[in-house]
C-alpha cells in the first residue's frame, strides 16, 4: 500500500524526513573519511541538528531554491502544531526544521529521488560552507 503524501501528517513526513536526512549525512562523513565513531557523532550533529536545518530552510527560501508545491510543504510542516519543543532550539528553529525535514519526508515518500537527492546536497554543502 502507497501512503499519499499530500494528505499525510506534516509531522509524520518530518519524521520520515529526519531518518532520511539523517542516514544521508551519516553516509556522506563516512564516504568523506570521517570514522571515528566520536567523529561521526560531533560531525553529524553540525548537519542535522535543528538549528542547522532551520538556517538551510532560511536559505532555501531566501534564495527562491523552492517550488511553489515544496514551500507549501514546508509551510505545512513549520506550522504543524506539536506538543513539545526541546529546551536547546527556539520555538522559530524547531517550527522551520520541521518543515526542512517535512519537505525532505514529503520526496522521499513521493519517490521523487532525484529531487530528494539534489536537496540533501544542497543542504550537506550549505553546511561545508557555513
Amino acid at each position: 500500500m502507497k501512503v499519499d503524501p499530500k494528505q499525510l501528517n506534516s509531522l509524520a513526513l518530518a519524521y520520515i524526513g529526519y531518518s532520511v536526512y539523517k542516514l544521508y549525512v551519516r553516509n556522506y562523513l563516512i564516504q568523506s573519511g570521517k570514522v571515528k565513531p566520536n567523529q561521526l557523532h560531533q560531525f553529524a550533529v553540525e548537519y542535522v541538528s535543528r538549528v542547522a536545518q532551520a538556517n538551510i530552510i532560511h536559505h532555501w527560501l531566501d534564495e527562491d531554491l523552492l517550488e511553489a508545491e515544496e514551500a507549501a510543504v514546508v509551510r505545512r510542516g513549520r506550522n504543524a502544531k506539536s506538543h513539545s519543543v526541546p529546551k536547546n532550539v527556539s520555538v522559530q528553529a524547531y517550527r522551520y526544521s520541521t518543515g526542512f525535514e517535512a519537505l525532505l519526508g514529503y520526496h522521499y515518500l513521493s519517490e521523487n529521488e532525484a529531487r530528494l537527492q539534489e536537496l540533501m546536497e544542497l543542504a550537506v554543502s550549505y553546511i561545508d560552507v557555513n
